[in-house]
C-alpha cells in the first residue's frame, strides 16, 4: 500500500460547500455552550440535552480530543456519560448538541460529517445500547453495544444503522479514529456510507438505500443516548468527536474539510 504521509493525508481536497460547521473551531471552551438558549439561539450548537451537572461534566474540548490529522478542526469534543447524565426525567443517559443554523441542511443532497473515537480509559460500554449521531426518527444512525432484545450480553461493534437494520460494522478499537459521511438524499428518501479511519480519505462503504429520510433541521443528534438494562450499574463513558459539519454539493473526502462556512 502507498506510504501516506500527516502533508498529504491533510491536504486540501477539492468538495462541496460547508452548509453548517460544527467544527469547535469558533469556541474558547465548552462554557460557551452555556450561551444558547431558546430565547438566546446563539453559536453553532443547541445545549439543552444532558443532564443536571454543570457543562464540563458532559462535553469538554482539547485539541487532544480531535483526529490529528483533521487540520481544519482546532480542537475536538470529548462527550460523556456519567451517573448524572440523566436529562428531563428519563431513564436514558442523554448528552447531545444539536445544530443551530437556518441553512438548507435537510434539503436535497447533503453529507453530514464527523469523526469518532474511543479510547480504553472509560470505554463505552459494550453491554448497553447506544444511539450515536442520529436523527430523532432514527432514520440512520451509529450504534454501539448490546443492542436491545439481541441474545448475548455484549456486543463490540461499532455499527451503522438504517431505520434499525445494521448495513455497515466494525470491531470498534480503541484510539482508531473513524471518519464518518452520511449522504443524505431527502429528495430522494435514501441514505449512503462514507468511511475511512485516522487519516485516510473518505470512500463510499454502503451505496444509498431506500428510508424514510426526513429532518426539520433540528434534529441531528451530535452525542449520545444510552438506554438502560437491567442489572447493568452506570458508570462514565466518554465519546470523542472530530471534524464535525454539514456539506452539500460535491462531497469533500478529505478529513481536514472543504473550508469555511458561507451561512
Amino acid at each position: 500500500m502507498r506510504l501516506l504521509t500527516l502533508a498529504t493525508l491533510t491536504a486540501p481536497a477539492l468538495g462541496g460547500n460547508i452548509l453548517w460547521d460544527g467544527r469547535f473551531n469558533d469556541l474558547s471552551s465548552s462554557l460557551d455552550l452555556n450561551r444558547w438558549s431558546w430565547s438566546n439561539q446563539v453559536g453553532p450548537y443547541q445545549y439543552y440535552i444532558h443532564g443536571s451537572s454543570p457543562v464540563t461534566a458532559y462535553v469538554n474540548l482539547s485539541p487532544s480530543y480531535k483526529n490529528p490529522f483533521d487540520a481544519g478542526s482546532k480542537q475536538g469534543a470529548k462527550i460523556t456519560l456519567d451517573r448524572t447524565a440523566y436529562w428531563n426525567g428519563q431513564n436514558m443517559r442523554r448528552t447531545e448538541l444539536i445544530p443551530q443554523t437556518t441553512a438548507p441542511i435537510n434539503r436535497g443532497k447533503v453529507y453530514y460529517h464527523f469523526s469518532l473515537m474511543r479510547k480504553d480509559v472509560n470505554a463505552p460500554a459494550t453491554t448497553r445500547e447506544h444511539q450515536i449521531a442520529f436523527f430523532e426518527s432514527h432514520f440512520t444512525e451509529l450504534k454501539s453495544g448490546w443492542l436491545s432484545g439481541s441474545p448475548g450480553t455484549e456486543d463490540t461493534k461499532l455499527r451503522w444503522c438504517v431505520s434499525g437494520q445494521t448495513h455497515w460494522s466494525v470491531e470498534w478499537e480503541a484510539d482508531v479514529w473513524h471518519n464518518f459521511a452520511y449522504e443524505i438524499d431527502f429528495s430522494a428518501g435514501t441514505v449512503g456510507l462514507w468511511h475511512s479511519e485516522n487519516g485516510e480519505p473518505l470512500k463510499r462503504v454502503v451505496d444509498p438505500v431506500r428510508t424514510s429520510a426526513s429532518s426539520d433541521g433540528k434534529d441531528w443528534h451530535v452525542g449520545v443516548l444510552e438506554l438502560p438494562r437491567s442489572g447493568y450499574n452506570d458508570f462514565d463513558e466518554d465519546f470523542y468527536f472530530s471534524g464535525v459539519y454539514i456539506e452539500n454539493g460535491e462531497i469533500t473526502t478529505s478529513v481536514s474539510g472543504p473550508g469555511e462556512s458561507p451561512y
